[in-house]
């Protein structure tokens, strides 16, 4: 037997629809073609697939058998022909996105449930994580985008750095929170929820009390800036955070200020230097570049939560 797919295709589609009109339509061909494929496809198969019934056609019994095999083949070639069309809208496919834990918890997922609204059939792999391991993630090919902290571990890495200005968070009855900036001077002696003294924002808070010439008191330390924010709620010091927390964070229980002098944490976007990017990856990426460029260029604000 020599069958072609096209002949099945033909099967497939008067079964469904009853009639040689409805098939040509699903198949984009001419009445005359679909009846053409069919009678190719008896020959073949050497038996009968319908009977004419009051201007239907009714499939056999043979037929029935074989619909069960073929439906399974036809329906595979329809979804990868889905696929292929989702791919070239950028509509499909997967996006891999991992985040150190500070943006993992607002701004990273709205980001991506803004970016899936017109793409039902793509699918979301996101991790949160420590920064080392996220690069070593997109360094072995797991994910294709990556958000992390300095300092960037693997040549075979491609960064696109950004700083956020980090804010002061305190209970909103705190006495300090009437002043609309504050400094080291007016912090000096009160109670810190830091990060471990390995941290970027550790080390350059101490810098600027000792510059400044005041005691930094750190009572907590802590692994993420979601815990130190409930630290701040339960009304167990001040701390500095990145900006983007308690933007989304809905609880409330608190407020923040702008520090000076300025203290910065520095981060990368980073992506594989060793493998294309895929089209829907690009595209995600290009729109949280952009959310980051103009959250950089928004500033920081007095934040009541």
């Amino acid at each position: 037997m020599a069958i072609r797919f096209r002949q099945l295709q033909a099967f497939h589609a008067i079964y469904d629809t009853g009639t040689v009109t409805g098939a040509a339509k699903v198949l984009g061909i001419s009445q005359p073609g679909t009846s053409n494929l069919i009678a190719q496809l008896e020959r073949e198969t050497r038996f009968k697939l319908f009977e004419r019934v009051r201007g239907r056609l009714i499939p056999t019994p043979e037929a029935g058998v074989l619909y069960q095999e073929v439906d399974t083949v036809v329906r595979g070639l329809d979804h990868v022909n889905q696929a292929v069309t989702d791919l070239q809208n950028k509509q499909g496919g997967q996006l891999q996105v991992a985040s150190q834990h500070a943006l993992s918890f607002g701004f990273i997922p709205r980001l991506i449930a803004h970016f899936a609204k017109d793409r039902p059939n793509m699918s979301i792999s996101f991790q949160s994580q420590y920064s080392p391991k996220i690069q070593e993630w997109v360094v072995a090919g797991l994910f294709e985008i990556g958000i992390c902290e300095i300092p960037l571990l693997y040549d075979a890495l491609q960064a696109r750095p950004f700083s956020l200005e980090m804010v002061i968070a305190m209970r909103p009855e705190h006495p300090l929170a009437q002043h609309e900036i504050l400094t080291p001077e007016l912090l000096a002696g009160e109670p810190f929820i830091a990060m471990g003294p390995d941290h970027m924002s550790h080390r350059r808070t101490r810098e600027a009390f000792d510059q400044a010439g005041v005691p930094w008191s750190v009572r907590v330390h802590s692994h993420l800036f979601k815990n130190i924010l409930s630290f701040v709620k339960e009304g167990m010091g001040v701390a500095l955070l990145d900006p983007l927390l308690p933007q989304y964070d809905e609880v409330g229980g608190f407020v923040t200020r702008p520090f000076q002098p300025k203290i910065m944490m520095d981060m990368v976007v980073v992506t594989s230097r060793e493998r294309p990017i895929s089209a829907l990856g690009q595209s995600f990426l290009d729109l949280l570049l952009d959310e980051i460029a103009q959250t950089q260029s928004d500033g920081v604000a007095l934040t009541d939560g």
